[in-house]
């Protein structure tokens, strides 16, 4: 398969969000079956296209594809290439394994202005965008142009059209408390990994005594932020946005950020130092 196979097959997989891993032979010494360059795309479904030299160093690094899809964290490899690895040429190779996981999944209850906002600035940061409202006004491309998805219905009736997981965040801005609570109860019955609700601490006071009321364990209740967003004193639209996206992404990457070291923007910096 030619790399131009390969690359329109990765576009294809990642406008359908569907995660893949790609492994690029980065370095090669002595004589190796294949040259510095190379590529194979691992599928999800466990379909393999392209090699990089068949033998043990494939199957190794298939295995080793599986893990850092798993575990969404990237890792070379390198081998020297003995009979033990199906190979008697001496050389030697360091593959690069590359997870590419599908995109995090926002679905916003509620197309006002922090609706809309929200939605905008979660697309350009990589969420798949879902917009829910009941409004026809509202939930239309004329009002939200960079959504995935536009469902025209009431809370209760989207989760039906939704497939929530860990990856997936609900957050909550409805026109009224009890479209919010009925979203609450939707999302508190699926998979998502982040449930917030745009509101007051009194109305997080009511939910949560509803919710206590209605049998709902304090694991399930523990499980909805409220208010939603990072404490930066946020007022208008815009700024609730940057507030709720920004709790978003720290979700997001906070499995990184116990894997990783300390990318520039990540860590907290305690004081300035000497230059």
């Amino acid at each position: 398969m030619t790399d131009l196979k390969l690359y329109e097959e990765m576009v294809r997989l990642s406008r359908a969000g569907e995660p893949f891993v790609l492994a690029t032979v980065i370095e090669q010494t002595g004589s190796s079956p294949r040259k510095a360059g190379a590529k194979m795309l691992m599928l999800s479904n466990g379909t393999v296209l392209g090699s990089i030299g068949g033998g043990k160093v494939e199957a190794e690094t298939i295995r080793a594809g599986r893990k850092a899809l798993d575990e969404g964290a990237p890792r070379k490899l390198s081998f020297v290439l003995t009979e033990e690895h199906g190979f008697a040429c001496g050389g030697a190779m360091t593959v690069y394994v590359e997870p590419h996981g599908s995109a995090p999944r926002l679905v916003m209850f509620g197309a006002g202005h922090v609706g809309k906002a929200t939605a905008a600035l979660a697309k350009g940061c990589g969420f798949h965008v879902t917009v829910v409202d009941e409004r026809p006004e509202f939930a239309c491309r004329q009002e939200i142009p960079g959504a995935d998805e536009l469902l025209c219905c009431a809370p209760e009736e989207a989760f039906g059209h939704l497939k929530l997981d860990v990856n997936s965040s609900v957050v909550i801005a409805t026109p009224g408390h009890l479209h919010d609570f009925a979203a609450v109860r939707g999302a508190l019955k699926s998979g998502a990994g982040f449930i917030g609700l745009l509101g007051s601490r009194r109305k997080r006071e009511t939910l949560l005594k509803i919710l206590e009321e209605e049998g709902y364990p304090e694991e399930q209740r523990a499980r909805v932020i409220t208010p939603v967003g990072l404490d930066i004193g946020a007022e208008t639209p815009e700024e609730l946005a940057v507030s709720i996206v920004g709790q978003l992404v720290r979700s997001r990457r906070s499995h990184g950020a116990l894997c990783g070291g300390d990318p520039a923007g990540r860590r907290a910096v305690p004081a300035d130092g000497d230059l």
